[in-house]
């Protein structure tokens, strides 16, 4: 998956396309992503009254639902990109001290070539 939580994502389909936010959540499984502000859906809550004062209110909460990850593409300053991967050469340090290379997956966009 090559979205993350945290990026800033446009939507490119659906109900919401132009719409930009960012990511709050990320289900890997169903390769569906959570943003900030779209596909806000209702949901109608009972009133529970379990245990005492401690029970909920019941209402309608708005809440945002996710969508699949092929209907955004990342945000980079002002315009969308496609996202690729490099492998980078890094030096990392053992326990003991001693050092060794190893190589590290990163973001890239593919527009720009620039580590994202």
């Amino acid at each position: 998956m090559n979205i993350k939580k945290g990026d800033t994502v446009k939507v490119i389909a659906g109900k919401d396309k132009g719409a930009e936010g960012k990511v709050i959540g990320v289900l890997r499984e169903e390769q569906r992503v959570i943003v900030e502000g779209v596909n806000r859906v209702k949901k109608h809550t009972k009133v529970v009254n379990q245990g005492g004062r401690a029970g909920t209110t019941g209402g309608i909460i708005t809440a945002e639902a996710p969508i699949h990850v092929s209907n955004v593409m990342l945000v980079e300053g002002d315009t969308t990109t496609r996202i690729g991967f490099k492998r980078e050469t890094v030096t990392k340090r053992r326990p003991d001290g001693s050092t060794y290379e190893a190589e590290r997956s990163v973001r890239i966009s593919r527009k720009t070539g620039k580590e994202i």
